[in-house]
């Protein structure tokens, strides 16, 4: 990743095991609202001018999925309460004690004595972070339980999914999805940010890490269904809240086509799709729907989700 971070620098070492996903019980689970897509070949990558080399957003390749259904939102507070009351699961934040706050979010007393990362110093790592209370402190999801849930490691993901009988996208499968029909467009809806002058998706306004205009709405996270869909129907595949994805990260592609791809066999860092409410293409353009980045599977933050996806 570019020093410049637009999530969270990795916590260090896992805060559960990369392996299999774990096995869980299913209780009463909500309705995952899934999408039905009939797969089909598309193109992944960019040559876009804007795109990060480094990223390994590049060769532009000929991908061919197998029909998938992928869910409309991210998993909200609400779904992830339930879960957590039906199996008592316990986050990787909630172990460690801790996670990253964007600190623009926080009070003054918390920020002036917060740990922060050399490489980016507007997160802060803040003791009693977790999904339950997403700035430390006295912080609540009330009135947030229609937001996507934050502070959720790929493990916390990947137990979810195991209780709700689905599983994490592929990165082919969350590209394809994000594109919503449109063959090699920037952003789910087309090549402008703001077509119309409307606001299409909750980012950075402004003077990252400064100032935020809010000419979208919202400072922190936006409710999971916020903002008009892409051509398939689906919510924020552009902003709000990284997703994690099921594939280790490799910046290494095949330029030839393929069929169904799911990553390497292992690897130290798990892919992330679709940049937050702190991307701003001042640093981090990567609300673009071929833009990747990764992180430490043990790593949490107040900009990191996840929505599910099945096989039909």
């Amino acid at each position: 990743m570019s020093e410049h971070r637009c999530c969270a620098p990795a916590r260090g070492e896992p805060a559960a095991p990369h392996g299999a996903a774990p096995v869980a019980t299913p209780g009463a689970r909500p309705d995952p609202d899934l999408v039905s897509l009939d797969g089909g070949t598309f193109l992944m990558g960019t040559t876009d001018a804007d795109r990060n080399r480094s990223d390994g957003e590049t060769p532009v390749r000929q991908v061919t999925l197998s029909p998938f259904r992928i869910a409309r939102r991210a998993v909200t507070n609400t779904e992830f309460a339930a879960f957590v009351a039906d199996t008592g699961h316990l986050t990787g934040a909630e172990r460690y004690g801790w996670s990253f706050v964007f600190d623009g979010l926080l009070p003054d007393d918390v920020r002036r004595t917060a740990r922060r990362p050399r490489s980016a110093p507007w997160w802060c790592g803040v003791e009693g972070a977790t999904w339950r209370r997403p700035e430390g402190g006295a912080s609540s999801i009330d009135e947030r339980m229609d937001h996507p849930v934050i502070h959720v490691d790929h493990g916390d993901a990947l137990a979810y999914c195991a209780w709700a009988g689905l599983r994490l996208p592929t990165e082919a499968e969350w590209e394809y999805a994000a594109r919503g029909g449109l063959v090699q467009a920037r952003y789910p809806w087309g090549d402008d940010l703001t077509p119309d002058g409307v606001q299409r998706c909750n980012i950075w306004q402004g003077r990252f890490p400064t100032l935020n205009t809010m000419d979208d709405g919202y400072l922190g996270t936006a409710p999971a269904d916020s903002f008009a869909p892409n051509g398939y129907g689906l919510h924020n595949m552009a902003g709000n809240v990284w997703e994690w994805c099921a594939d280790w990260w490799t910046t290494a592609h095949d330029a030839s086509p393929s069929t169904d791809p799911t990553g390497p066999a292992t690897g130290t860092a798990r892919v992330m799709r679709g940049g937050s409410y702190l991307c701003h293409d001042s640093y981090c353009n990567r609300y673009r729907v071929a833009a990747r980045t990764s992180n430490d599977p043990g790593s949490s933050a107040g900009n990191l989700g996840f929505r599910c996806a099945a096989t039909p």
